[in-house]
């Protein structure tokens, strides 16, 4: 029995020993106890986790940002002239963003005096600043009032309306100024802060991110669009001021929204900051923006798979000719409707605003190597650049429907969201004659033209094709719509050829 004993006793002890030899000599053995939502824990593995470096991870120092950027900052007020507005939505768009897209009124020859506001931003300590083009645009007088509370007057040393960028000039030296940043390395999903003047709120200071890059609105006119689209709240009188990267570096021009409403929903739109250097610099040492031209018309819609497949392509990337210009570059090289652009000097060419963008950049007079894919074949095809003119690529000239006092033009899904319109097809009315059959029928600007005797319309081709059949004394039977306050009324209007 006492052996027994002696045994356990014995057996115990070595336990003891063997149990603090491995906890107290091993400890590398130990596995530590870990918090799934431990920071310092290990990943799992690089498929289930990514370890994001704390090197990489943004300062989100919206006051710092402000403080460097603010100071450079300022209200715009431009005093024009304007012919007045008759317009018919309750709560429609300004006079100046309706003018900017259709027009000053023709046949009203009531003009007002307007002052518009918006925002700029100093790039110089002497003087220089830079703002949209749609804000002092045929200003008579701009005045800039700076944060520190200072007046000025401005001059206009040039303007751009196919950027909707504009520099101006006051005299005055060691001025605050924004640094200018680079928006080639802007990533979607950034951070960026927007200071301007929304709705005469001076200064104000917005954050968001980057929501997309290189947006096209289908404004027309000529305009060149490789917009950042952002979420940062911006409003009417934003326009002109600068959106910063969270480096303090401006990388945008604030210029457009989408809205049904009329104020900010998320969805705001900035003039790239390296094209709006490019202008800035010619601007300043010539006083206009002198672009290459090439004379093709190109598909406004990206290459589909049908188009794709017949026309034998092997991918859907290049720009699509409807036409080619006669006389010009493309013409003289040999161009023809159908040929697909794929690459300029050996860059890739991904679409027609890439292609539109790439030969604006180019100089006249420079000889250029193109590669196009005709018939399912490559060819490279040689061109000589040409200096692209003011009076081309002009807004084609809407109906002036002289016969019946209206002015219209065709409506698009680009121009319906932009003014919060939910038609999308149609004829809308910019301007009526006072002294007309139309107007004395209770027709005003922003009435959508449905139908004519019956028949839908939706060109101005086809607007005046009826009218061209007409005779002195004849009625037309036209359906319209009307909307405002959320609502829309159609309604059946006879108006008499005069």
């Amino acid at each position: 029995m006492k052996k027994v004993v002696w045994i356990s006793l014995a057996s115990f002890l070595l336990g003891i020993l063997l149990a603090g030899y491995v906890f107290v000599y091993l400890p590398e053995k130990k596995a530590p106890q870990r918090s799934f939502l431990d920071n310092a824990a290990a990943p799992l593995g690089s498929s289930l986790f990514a370890d994001i470096p704390q090197a990489i991870k943004p300062d989100l120092d919206f006051v710092k940002i402000s403080d460097k950027v603010g100071p450079a900052v300022f209200k715009v007020e431009c005093d024009k002239i304007e012919r007045q507005s008759t317009m018919g939505f309750p709560d429609g768009p300004s006079d100046e963003f309706w003018n900017r897209f259709f027009g000053s009124p023709q046949s009203r020859p009531q003009t007002q005096k307007v002052t518009v506001q918006g925002t700029g931003f100093f790039i110089s300590a002497d003087g220089y600043a830079i703002t949209n083009n749609h804000i002092v645009e045929n200003g008579q007088k701009i005045k800039v009032f700076t944060v520190q509370g200072d007046e000025y007057q401005a001059k206009i040393i040039g303007t751009d309306p196919r950027t909707d960028v504009a520099l101006i000039k006051i005299e005055a030296k060691n001025l605050p100024f924004a640094e200018l940043g680079d928006s080639a390395q802007v990533k979607v999903g950034e951070w960026v802060v927007a200071i301007g003047n929304p709705l005469g709120m001076e200064h104000t200071v917005t954050a968001g991110i980057v929501s997309a890059k290189g947006r096209q609105l289908g404004l027309g006119d000529g305009s060149y669009e490789d917009f950042i689209q952002t979420d940062a709240a911006i409003n009417r009188g934003n326009s002109g001021g600068p959106l910063v990267n969270m480096k303090g570096e401006v990388i945008g021009i604030n210029s457009n929204i989408l809205t049904p409403t009329g104020g900010n929903i998320g969805i705001g739109f900035a003039i790239p900051v390296d094209m709006a250097k490019k202008v800035v610099g010619q601007l300043k040492d010539k006083g206009k923006v002198v672009r290459g031209w090439l004379g093709v018309e190109v598909a406004t819609l990206p290459i589909d798979q049908d188009t794709q497949k017949l026309l034998n392509l092997k991918s859907k990337k290049g720009a699509l000719i409807n036409n080619v210009t006669q006389g010009g570059p493309a013409e003289k090289a040999g161009f023809k409707p159908y040929d697909v652009i794929v690459e300029v000097n050996g860059q890739a060419i991904e679409n027609s605003n890439d292609l539109r963008m790439k030969i604006a950049d180019i100089q006249p007079g420079t000889n250029v190597e193109f590669k196009v894919i005709r018939d399912g074949k490559e060819k490279a095809v040689p061109a000589t650049i040409a200096e692209l003119e003011e009076d081309r690529q002009k807004p084609s000239a809407m109906s002036a429907g002289k016969d019946v006092g209206l002015t219209v033009t065709a409506l698009t899904a680009n121009l319906a969201r932009r003014y919060g319109i939910r038609t999308t097809k149609g004829l809308l009315i910019t301007d009526v004659d006072g002294e007309s059959d139309a107007a004395r029928k209770g027709l005003q600007p922003g009435d959508i033209i449905l139908e004519v005797n019956r028949e839908i319309v939706t060109t101005e081709e086809q607007w005046n094709s009826l009218l061209s059949n007409k005779k002195s004394g004849e009625a037309l039977l036209l359906r319209i719509r009307r909307e405002g306050d959320g609502q829309s009324r159609d309604s059946i209007v006879t108006i008499k050829i005069p």
